[in-house]
Order: C-alpha cells, then structure tokens, then sequence
C-alpha cells in the first residue's frame, strides 16, 4: 500500500461568516482524510516553537476567508510560501454562494462548506499529483483550478 506523503491546510481564523466555512471545511477534511493536517494560525502567527517546526516540515495549502489573505500574510511572515492559495469569498462568489453566520451554519453556510470541501479536496490531489515534481524542483506552486 503506498503511504501519502502529509499536506498541510493553513485555514483563516478570522470572524467572519467566510473564515467560519475555511475553518469547518479545514476540518472537516482533515477529519475525512489520512494524510491531512491543519495547523493553528494563532500559534504560528504567536511564534510556537511546534508550529514553526510544522510550517517548514510539509507543503501548505492557505486557504483565506477573504481578500485579506491572512493566513497567507502570516506564513510568508515566517518565511513560508504555501504551494496553493485559496480565497473562500472568490470562490464562493464564482458560484453564487454566500454564508450569512460568524458562528453558525446555516443552510447557506453548509452548501458553502458542502462546495468548498469538493474544490479543496481535488485541488489537494492536484498537489499530491505534483508532490514528485517539487521533491526534484525544490518548492512547487500551483495555480487553482477554476
């Protein structure tokens, strides 16, 4: 049986209704899959010794609430470069979908949720795929798929 290698989803944590569905789609993939992790923003952002060791240990996948792009903002303050970024608000708005909750999910919030999982997951077979070519080309970045 061939073991994945682990990829890292580097979720928003912001408080709005967009960063509600980056973080419940965060773990709810990581809940459904073997070779997922997530890694905790306010502990990178706070300097946790564990979490700078993570950020450098596998590729990252930051998935940002809106256009603020803070979990992308925090890593490259860290001098990391995710290898896929992906922006829940741009995606959610390319199909009409809108989550209306900061602390709840509402039957928008779970279609929202619903959507973004099947995006995430065939973008992270995308990485996966590419997972050999950035052992041979040092870190590999990709674009997201429309």
């Amino acid at each position: 049986m061939n073991k994945k290698s682990k990829i890292a989803l580097a979720a928003c944590s912001g408080m709005s209704p967009y960063g509600l569905v980056s973080r419940i789609t965060s773990a709810d993939i990581v809940e459904e899959t073997d070779n997922i992790i997530s890694i905790c923003m306010g502990a990178t952002s706070a300097g946790k010794t564990g979490f700078q060791n993570l950020i450098n240990k596998y590729p990252i996948i930051t998935i940002n609430g809106c256009d603020g792009d803070c979990a992308l903002k925090i890593l490259e303050k860290k001098g990391v470069k995710s290898v896929l970024d992906i922006n829940i608000i741009d995606e959610l708005n390319k199909k009409n979908l809108k989550p209306t909750d900061v602390s709840r999910l509402d039957d928008n919030g779970e279609l929202c949720v619903e959507y973004m999982k099947n995006k995430i997951k065939k973008e992270i077979k995308r990485v996966e795929d590419n997972n050999t070519l950035k052992h041979k080309m040092g870190k590999l970045r990709i674009k997201i798929e429309s």
